[in-house]
């Protein structure tokens, strides 16, 4: 059994030992948004915040996560609120098949709320741990660049 912040609520849960951080989020509590792509943390795709940091869930054992705070993009925001980022990615385009979406918002998310004015060179710094083979990244680029304050 272990118990973390998710999504800014306290939960419980009872996890093998060897299961990764994306399983628990996608099988046991059904947030499907975090993707698995290559599970060897090549691609990016299930990156989540713990802490508020950018990790690859597929390379992090659920058990690890006991008394931390884990942020996924269910938490970031909903259909009726969105994001500024999700906004700011739909307005520019800035999401085609989607796969990799969810894993750049956080990766996103986690460098604007450590520097709300990031260069070119810090955001491709940023999002350089996703692999994206849809937009070519400029579109991406341009989405976060918007949300500089």
């Amino acid at each position: 059994m272990i118990t973390f912040m998710l999504n800014g609520k306290e939960i419980q849960v009872e996890v093998p030992p060897h299961w990764t951080l994306l399983r628990l989020l996608r099988e046991k509590l059904c947030l499907t948004g975090t993707k698995e792509g290559c599970g060897i943390g090549e691609c990016g795709s299930c990156t989540v915040l713990l802490d508020g940091m950018p990790v690859n869930a597929c390379l992090i054992l659920a058990p690890k996560v006991e008394g931390r705070r884990v942020e996924t993009i269910e938490g970031l925001g909903s259909r009726e609120s969105l994001h500024p980022l999700q906004k700011s990615f739909m307005d520019h385009g800035a999401i085609q098949c989607g796969f990799c979406t969810p894993g750049i918002l956080m990766s996103s998310k986690a460098l604007l709320e450590k520097n709300s004015q990031p260069n070119r060179e810090e955001i491709k710094e940023a999002i350089s741990g996703h692999l994206c083979r849809c937009t070519g990244y400029h579109q991406i680029i341009e989405a976060i660049e918007a949300l500089k304050e």
